[in-house]
């Protein structure tokens, strides 16, 4: 298969690594030519091109059997999400309509859940979040479904959850250095899911996702702010984070909810097998990858 991949960024390149591995024909499409030579080493031919700037992508070859859509705002506001994700998507769609292809995997969130009650949410449950990002997304997603319903774009929409990894995770990195806190009695809930899962996902929806349908990207264990801390704890041997009082207004600007996100519908129909199917298993990995490497560094607080 020829292969587009829009943000060959900390998920797409992998994505395309893999991708490459398998046997496909595989191009990763970036704003800046900053990262070409990563790109060609990693087998992906490099695109340069701006998805909210669509006179960009004019001249670029569009014919492409997949086209996977994850580019990140990398934070902003609720103007850079409208003018990256549904204008930059819309654009997008235009570009490749002379040649559309025959799948087209959007890599969502579940932040379209606005559910604060801890309650199971799956992708039948309502997307009516506070936060202004979050309907920016509600609104992209609407626009491909929109695409599939009146001009058939085979679209497959990945909610994902949380992301950690190599390198990433924002709760893990905060307990490290002492700086993550437990907010209120700690009954918030998490949910998380490894990339190297999410690209597995992403694959299997491209091969097996049916148009038109969305799926939770999401492991198997969502799972509370106080547990998630209390294991970090025991773990590492140092002493859970202290708990601050919760701030409503802080916590809607901020968009964090509180719900348990299914990924059922995902395991059933599109068949991932989950790599880290919860947070303990992955973040072992991570912690003895950072051992071996000698990047562990675990400050001990005094109490």
């Amino acid at each position: 298969m020829r292969v587009l991949i829009v943000g060959c960024g900390y998920v797409g390149l992998p994505l395309g690594v893999e991708l490459v591995r398998q046997g496909h024909s595989v191009f990763g499409l970036r704003r800046s030519a900053a990262a070409e030579a990563q790109l060609l080493g990693a087998g992906i031919t490099p695109l340069s091109g701006d998805v909210t700037r669509p006179e960009t992508l004019a001249a670029l070859p569009h014919d492409f059997d997949w086209v996977v859509n994850c580019v990140a705002s990398g934070g902003g506001d609720a103007t850079d999400y409208r003018q990256i994700y549904l204008q930059g998507t819309a654009n997008l769609l235009a570009w490749l309509a002379p040649h559309p292809p025959k799948k087209f995997v959007y890599t969502s969130s579940t932040g379209v859940y606005g559910q604060n009650d801890g309650s199971a949410v799956k992708e039948t449950s309502p997307t009516e979040p506070e936060a202004e990002t979050a309907r920016v997304l509600v609104e992209t997603e609407q626009l491909l479904l929109r695409a599939f319903a009146t001009q058939r774009l085979p679209a497959v929409i990945l909610r994902v959850a949380g992301i950690y990894g190599p390198g990433r995770g924002y709760a893990f990195k905060q307990f490290l250095k002492n700086e993550a806190r437990i907010e209120g009695d700690g009954s918030r809930v998490m949910n998380m899911i490894h990339r190297d899962d999410l690209i597995g996902c992403i694959i299997a929806a491209l091969k097996n996702g049916r148009p038109g349908e969305i799926y939770n990207a999401v492991d198997d264990e969502p799972v509370t702010q106080a547990h998630f801390f209390g294991w970090l704890a025991a773990t590492l041997g140092k002493y859970p984070p202290p708990s601050v009082p919760e701030n409503p207004e802080a916590t809607r600007k901020r968009g964090v909810t509180n719900k348990r996100v299914s990924n059922r519908k995902l395991k059933m129909e599109i068949g991932w097998p989950f790599q880290y199917p919860n947070f303990r298993i992955g973040y072992s990995a991570e912690i003895l990858a950072l051992e071996r490497a000698g990047e562990l560094e675990i400050e001990v607080e005094e109490r």
